[in-house]
């Protein structure tokens, strides 16, 4: 597979060197050549469209300290119950875990140190079209609707108001330089049906106790579940754990036949997530577990966050 037609997708920007999801690390991933920069989308109180990872704000904000109180009976404080004013108050740090109060990452960004914030959808899209037309350079958006069932259950249609933001900035059709993400299988085909969008779809592939959608991750991985996702999707994005079958006796990894089977159904393969603190066992560094998947997996593309060193290793075959 020639080089050129694998692309580089910077997982929440840059998060490798910046905190996740901020424009900082958006225009650091742009810089270092990434193909594609990754917005996950949620809602606020008065649907606002924002670039966070996930439904909650504690992990990644100072939340708990410019809004004590404003948690929900389980202790997380939840992004859709507060205005975007209020969003704005906030500061974005490197993520913690919760139990522990660290930095899950603790070689990274620095907890605390300089200010971030939190952008809305709208706001990220104008950045990146703007290094786009300055930098002469025409890298996509690669946004992901979270938990579109859940933000129903509260009241409020995510998917339609993403879409109408991404209508608003150009992004209407195939030919344009986006891909749209989902968990939610069930979504991922209303999108294609109800609302008619003409966007590359992703089929993101998790795994079945993560609880992320009301999907099964198991049978969307077999030969049937794979045609189906054929008939709306363009592209799958599986768990790198989906591509390996274990190893074998010398301690090389097994490929699973995922890739094989996709391709053979015209879908592309974009796996997540590639870090240099998590890299398997069996490939020994993250270079060769780049190489790995570029050249053996013979994937389409990957989820990075760490685009830089995609970037230069796909850069020699480009």
């Amino acid at each position: 597979m020639a080089g050129k037609q694998q692309v580089v997708i910077a997982h929440r920007g840059a998060s490798g060197y910046l905190p996740e999801h901020t424009l900082a690390a958006k225009v650091l991933a742009h810089e270092m050549g990434a193909d594609f920069i990754e917005q996950d989308v949620v809602l606020t109180r008065d649907c606002e469209a924002i670039v966070l990872h996930d439904i909650y704000l504690d992990t990644v904000t100072n939340v708990v300290d410019v809004f004590p109180g404003r948690s929900r009976s389980d202790g997380r404080y939840y992004a859709i119950d507060f205005s975007l004013a209020e969003i704005r108050q906030l500061r974005v740090n490197e993520r913690v875990d919760l139990e522990t109060g660290q930095a899950v990452y603790p070689q990274r960004f620095p907890v605390g140190h300089s200010v971030f914030y939190i952008p809305t959808l709208a706001e990220e899209i104008e950045l990146i079209q703007g290094l786009n037309k300055s930098r002469n350079r025409n890298v996509g958006i690669y946004p992901e609707i979270k938990s579109p069932a859940w933000h129903r259950g509260e009241g409020k249609d995510i998917s339609q108001i993403v879409l109408d933001i991404l209508d608003r900035h150009g992004y209407r059709g195939s030919d344009d330089n986006i891909f749209l993400q989902c968990f939610d299988a069930d979504e991922s085909r209303r999108l294609r049906g109800e609302f008619k969008t003409r966007l590359k779809l992703v089929q993101l592939i998790g795994d079945n106790q993560w609880n992320e959608a009301p999907t099964d991750f198991d049978q969307l991985r077999t030969a049937q579940g794979l045609a189906g996702v054929a008939e709306y999707a363009q592209a799958i994005g599986p768990g790198l754990n989906h591509l390996f079958d274990g190893m074998d006796a010398t301690g090389k990894p097994i490929a699973s036949t995922l890739v094989k089977s996709a391709h053979e159904l015209g879908l592309k393969v974009h796996p997540y997530t590639m870090r240099v603190e998590e890299v398997p066992t069996f490939v020994g560094s993250f270079d060769h577990l780049l190489r790995y998947l570029f050249d053996e997996a013979q994937v389409d593309g990957i989820f990075t966050d760490f685009p830089d060193r995609a970037v230069s290793l796909l850069g020699e075959r480009r």
